[in-house]
């Protein structure tokens, strides 16, 4: 230990320092009992630390202090998870119950509650314990918990008789305590979703529920605090009247010092003995935090209804900061022991492509530790470590690599570098794979969708269910079932026809296989089979198909032809603009945005489709374009449909652009006739940069000087004439649509490629799907719901779409919710009105807006994150999916009640409505939604009424192939052929079973999911990326399922080849090449003089004598066989 210099910075981290750290812990502190206390630049290293050093040191005690993850000044408060993980570490630190703990610098800047008030409200409990049920109630509420009908979230309880449900915060599952008179008779943990009883527990630890404490003592020092800060009528400042009720008010965390008579920082929570270290530019990530929070500072300084603390007062200064670290022991520099490695990188040009690693490992005299990220990651690079011959061991963790004796072993872990250490060198993918970009991992996965899966997969295929077989039409699924030929189990799809016909479909063959989506499902066609009935419907949708695809040629063509100006973009500008978005990008947005640029800079027009759900960041890929039109001397127009979504897209228009000489003006029916014939003329004079307004904008007086992007919002809400007017747009300037959920037309032209089209389907980070409710009308669950949300400090939607018995409505929720303000909107409000209610709900003056549909768009609040639907069986699904995406814009759980009237018989399509809105929770979900949508009204509309007789008797999806195919076609010249598959129909029998056993992945849906998956990979890298996905999700691949990847291995090796059979056994092969195939039979004599193994068996078949059990060895010999007389 020495004092404090600026050696002891780490500026750059790296998986290095995770080991080092472990062992100055071991050798410096643990003897003495000191704890370590790591401060780092930012809150991702920490974390990254975390999991690195929990990974080298399995017994070492590793806390990491999570961020608020608002923005200074925000008027939303932190996920309730993020407050019980920070107030469980600072009782952890009170109780010296860790070794490390890791404190990024943001973080650690804040003024904290003091250790008095961590102390004094928490406490514990065990069985057998004797405690008065009535006082533990009470000082549960003392301790800021709140009292509900059912716990679902940390600092919430639950009473029915003898017994309490409680989420403790701290803890990552809620307990149900049952008492016998006042003694504690048993503690078991609980499942939320279902509210089952699980595991019993002899203990729990219970921490306060807030870090601003509301019962009488905090609210009396909040009060007089406030007062003696800020002057003013307290009758208008919302967070004092709030507070004063005990109330909490979203953002209030902000206010934190008011709360107490004094507070504490990090380092009273530091023990004086224990050490610190500063890891990473921690001196700049100080310095940034503290400008950051003045600038927001100036910037909401002077709002008089919601006067903020200055950064002084919350946060402890950079200078300050540093001085006092210096009162700790610090780290000694240590001696450099680490060391990098040379470049090992992969080389796929070359055999082996892991030729350079291979050679570092043959000249090393350190034992080497190739780490792979997950278990699936471990496997491939297994694969590929064989190819190249490099022997290795598998090894489970750190001590086990250690332990062993080999020189090479392989493991999964969570390393992010590689790096020489004494007699070990550690190699993770980012050496061997330079392009590799880490996956955070995540609880759940993220569901991806591509335009082309959309419609495919069998994500939602039920029993019953019709289906399309493209050879034999469309027949109706009866589940998965087991069949064995004397080879094996296999598993293949049961498919009913006319007159109970039975079709056994394999799953190897599921390419052929679609969803029947071309209108409702009652009335979905089923074909006998052998009877020419599918070849008929077949022949008669292609007559029209060639009218249709030769149409949409055209089309295509006077687009291809039509030119527009290509922009120019400045890096230093765009890249300027690009770092004042506050988030990162998610994979699918960058792409979307990546897109856009592409196109804005090609000499063609771009039309563009952005289809994300809402929330998903559309608005963002929207900002960029525009900021690139503009910085190129044109104009730019957004078109939203209703006036609030005007409001509400100037607003982030203006914030964005902030900082820029950009002229952003707004047309609405807000503005008075005046103040719209004032812009436009400033519009036509070039002097407005960006205009945004509703069809307003497309009236015949509208006129620009050089207009160059058109943005527009939900294109499929405008009426026929405004879309004719949006047609002209296109032929000259860019056109960017944003859709969240698209109408069937537009998605499948999209898919067609006549249009680009981007998928932004990945939630931002921290996004939590929406739990959807469909219950009867009840007073109880409204109130329950309503208070809910008002208990975290947010605001509430009710929706009720009859005008006429709206204001009945509010005279029930007045009587039944007595402390809520309610507001009233519907389209109907006279245009001042309306305008008043809204700016009162963004203002949070209201906590309940009761509305019409007028919010299906343009509303983005993100305190309001409960929305309860009244007569939600009245909707469309498409609707009910935008008005559901009203709420759950923060990283907040929303909820979503739609109510139901219990005296009223649902009609089918409401019920198949409710049901699939219900099981589509998850975020990104809005294609599938749209896809049902289709199922429900029927896709006349698609491509005019004139075709959907044929849509519907062969299926949307079958149609689309078909029309995609004849595209195809006609493009080459040639003559449309009803013969020719749409799908490649190779065949392929390796003699084995080459399925999901049911042991290794027991729910048959995402047996048949993946089945679907696999039959529609057309590259390795697709195949590969499933069988890894595979082996993290369910764990090392049985035989059988090893044999299935094999087998899809096989068929993408033999998909642009003329080999159209393959049938190996253990004892032979057999090989059939097309007729007439376009093959040198020179290579086939030379493989027949070579090898006695090959024979001819007639014309097109190569017979291989080859006896192989090993369907690994037999694949490959099989492969190589085809190579040689292909390539």
């Amino acid at each position: 230990m020495n004092s404090f210099s600026e050696n002891n910075f780490f500026i750059n981290t790296n998986t290095s320092h995770s080991i080092e750290i472990g062992r100055i812990f071991y050798e410096h502190l643990s003897s003495k009992k000191q704890s370590l206390n790591i401060f780092t630049g930012n809150v991702f290293e920490a974390i990254r630390l975390k999991e690195e050093i929990s990974w080298f040191y399995p017994k070492l005690r590793v806390n990491h202090f999570p961020d608020w993850e608002t923005l200074p000044y925000d008027q939303i408060s932190p996920h309730p998870d993020l407050i019980s993980e920070r107030l469980l570490t600072l009782y952890q630190m009170t109780q010296r119950e860790f070794d490390i703990n890791l404190l990024p610098l943001s973080t650690s800047l804040h003024l904290l509650p003091p250790r008095s008030y961590i102390e004094k409200f928490s406490f514990n409990f065990k069985t057998n314990q004797a405690v008065d049920i009535n006082a533990f109630k009470n000082r549960l509420v003392d301790n800021g918990y709140l009292y509900v009908e059912k716990v679902m979230n940390p600092g919430e309880f639950a009473m029915r008789g003898g017994i309490i449900d409680i989420f403790p915060m701290g803890s990552i599952v809620p307990y149900r305590i049952d008492f016998f008179d006042n003694e504690i008779e048993s503690i078991r943990t609980f499942d939320v979703d279902t509210q089952r009883s699980l595991y019993p527990t002899n203990k729990i630890k219970l921490l306060p529920a807030r870090e601003c404490p509301l019962d009488d003592e905090g609210v009396g020092i909040f009060r007089n605090n406030y007062r003696e800060k800020f002057e003013g009528d307290l009758s208008k400042s919302k967070i004092y009247k709030s507070i004063t009720k005990s109330t909490p008010f979203a953002g209030m965390e902000w206010y934190l010092p008011l709360f107490f008579e004094q507070t504490n920082s990090i380092f009273d929570y530091i023990e004086p003995k224990d050490a610190v270290l500063l890891l990473g530019d921690t001196a700049k990530a100080a310095s940034d935090y503290w400008s950051e929070t003045a600038s927001r500072y100036r910037l909401y300084a002077y709002d008089t209804e919601r006067p903020i603390l200055e950064p002084n007062e919350f946060l402890i200064p950079p200078d300050q900061f540093f001085k006092k670290i210096k009162d700790y022991p610090q780290i000694k520099k240590h001696k450099d022991r680490i060391k990098s490695i040379k470049d090992i990188a992969i080389d796929r040009d070359e055999s082996p492509p892991l030729h350079k690693l291979s050679k570092l490992i043959s000249k090393s005299t350190q034992r080497i530790l190739l780490c792979a990220e997950g278990l699936g990651r471990r496997e491939s690079l297994a694969d590929l470590l064989k190819q190249s011959d490099i022997q290795f061991k598998l090894v489970e963790d750190w001590n086990a690599f250690i332990d062993s004796h080999e020189k090479v072993c392989l493991i999964a872990g969570p390393l992010h570098d590689g790096f020489s250490y004494s007699n070990y060198l550690i190699i993770t993918e980012n050496e061997i794979f330079p392009n590799f970009v880490r996956q955070i991992k995540k609880s759940k996965r993220n569901k991806s969708f591509s335009s082309d899966g959309i419609v495919k997969d069998l994500t939602e295929l039920s029993i019953g269910d019709p289906i399309v077989h493209e050879q034999h039409g469309v027949g109706r699924y009866k589940g998965l079932v087991d069949l064995d030929y004397g080879e094996g189990i296999n598993e293949f799809l049961e498919l009913h026809y006319e007159r109970e016909d039975k079709l056994y479909v394999p799953v190897s063959q599921l390419y052929l296989i679609s969803r029947y989506s071309g209108g409702p499902i009652e009335s979905a066609p089923i074909h006998k089979l052998g009877s020419g009935s599918w070849e008929k419907a077949k022949k008669k949708a292609l007559t029209q198909i060639h009218d249709t695809a030769a149409e949409l040629l055209d089309l295509y063509a006077k687009r291809s032809l039509q030119k527009g100006v290509s922009s120019k973009i400045n890096l230093n500008d765009y890249d300027a603009f690009v770092d004042g978005f506050p988030f990162e990008e998610t994979a699918d947005q960058k792409d979307a945005i990546e897109r856009v640029v592409e196109d804005m800079e090609s000499s063609r027009p771009m039309d563009r489709l952005v289809c994300g759900d809402v929330g998903f960041g559309k608005t963002e890929v929207a900002l960029r374009a525009a900021f690139i039109s503009v910085l190129n001397g044109k104009q730019a127009i957004v078109l939203v449909p209703t006036t609030l979504l005007a409001e509400q897209h100037f607003d982030n228009f203006c914030d964005r652009f902030a900082r820029w000489p950009i002229k952003i003006e707004e047309i609405s029916r807000f503005k008075s006739k005046k103040q719209q014939y004032e812009s436009l003329q400033r519009l036509h004079e070039g002097k407005i940069d960006i205009i945004i307004g509703t069809h307003r904008l497309l009236q015949p007086d509208v006129k620009f000087k050089d207009l160059g992007l058109v943005v527009i919002d939900e294109e499929h809400r405008f009426g026929v004439r405004q879309k004719e007017k949006l047609k002209a747009f296109r032929k000259n300037v860019d056109v960017l649509a944003l859709t969240a959920t698209p109408i069937p037309r537009t998605l499948s032209l999209a898919m067609e490629g006549l249009r680009e089209f981007s998928v932004i389907a990945t939630p931002p980070q921290k996004r939590l799907s929406i739990k959807t409710f469909v219950v009867n009308f009840s007073q109880g669950i409204i109130k329950e719901a309503v208070l809910r949300e008002f208990n975290r400090g947010g605001q509430v939607y009710f929706l009720h779409n009859e005008v006429n018995t709206i204001q009945l409505m509010f005279e029930k929720l007045s009587k039944l919710l007595p402390e809520a303000k309610i507001g009233v909107a519907h389209g109907q409000l006279r245009e001042k009105e309306l305008e008043h209610v809204m700016q009162d709900f963004h203002q949070q003056r209201i906590n309940i807006l009761l509305c019409s549909t007028i919010i299906e768009t343009g509303i983005d609040i993100p305190t309001a994150n409960t929305i309860i639907m009244n007569r939600a069986d009245k909707f469309g699904l498409a609707q009910l999916h935008q008005l559901r995406g009203r709420v759950g814009r923060s990283h907040h759980q929303a909820y979503a009640y739609l109510l139901i009237d219990e005296d009223r018989k649902l009609t089918s399509n409401a019920k198949k409505r409710l049901e699939a809105i219900q099981l589509m929770e998850d975020l990104g979900a809005g294609y599938h939604l749209a896809m049902h949508d289709l199922e429900i009204r029927g896709a006349g509309e698609l491509l005019g009424d004139n075709q959907s007789g044929q849509m519907h008797e062969i299926g949307f999806n079958l149609y689309i192939d078909m029309l995609n195919n004849a595209i195809k076609q006609l493009k080459k010249g040639e003559k449309l052929d009803l013969e020719s598959p749409i799908t490649s129909n190779k065949e392929i029998n390796l003699h084995t079973p080459t399925i999901l056993t049911q042991t290794y992945c027991p729910n048959t849906n995402e047996r048949l999911i993946i089945y679907k998956r696999l039959s529609s990979c057309k590259s390795k890298d697709e195949l590969k990326s499933i069988k890894e996905e595979l082996i993290d999700r369910f764990g090392i691949m049985p035989l059988q399922t090893v044999n299935l990847i094999l087998f899809h291995e096989l068929r993408i090796n033999i998909l642009s080849t003329e080999v159209m059979k393959i049938d190996s056994s253990k004892r032979k092969s057999e090989i059939t090449i097309k007729k007439n195939a376009d093959i040198d039979p020179i290579k086939i004599i030379d493989l027949l003089q070579n090898d006695q193994r090959f024979k001819m068996n007639g014309p097109d078949k190569i017979k291989i004598l080859l006896e192989e059990e090993d369907v690994a060895r037999r694949v490959k010999f099989i492969t190589k066989t085809i190579n040689e007389i292909t390539v």
